[in-house]
């Protein structure tokens, strides 16, 4: 991605409560990283990076395997997973163009993690479904 293709330069979105010299601890305000754990671990960057483990997809693949996000939605959150270096961008020299994402080394290390924490996830719905079940008639 070219820098006319951004909304903003980095400059103008960086957030002028961190501090780029500090050490990386998430828990600190300043933090770096905060930023790039919200967009890691947020609905759409979470589906996107796992998506992105079973291997690279075109935009409307994507979409169509992330059932429910908008194509405006999608390209934000690979726009942002880009710029944090988890999302590669590729323009397929093919009539007409396509555009195929894939995961970075950085990205494929995110993606499995994430991947782990979805299969965890999943594998205790049951307990998770009754565990919500038991709050909600405690709350009535």
């Amino acid at each position: 991605m070219t820098s006319t293709d951004t909304p903003h330069s980095a400059a103008e979105t960086a957030d002028p409560n961190v501090d780029p010299t500090l050490e990386s601890d998430v828990f600190a305000r300043g933090c770096n990283s905060r930023m790039a754990l919200q967009n890691a671990t947020g609905r759409w960057g979470a589906l996107a990076l796992a998506a992105l483990n079973e291997g690279p997809y075109r935009f409307s693949a994507l979409r169509r395997r992330v059932d429910g996000v908008s194509e405006r939605m999608l390209s934000q959150t690979l726009q942002t997973l880009e710029r944090d270096g988890l999302v590669h961008r590729e323009v397929l020299e093919t009539i007409p163009p396509k555009v195929e994402y894939s995961l970075t080394e950085l990205g494929a290390d995110v993606a499995e993690k994430i991947t782990a924490l979805i299969e965890l996830l999943e594998s205790q719905v049951p307990k998770i479904v009754a565990s919500q079940t038991e709050y909600d008639a405690r709350r009535q």
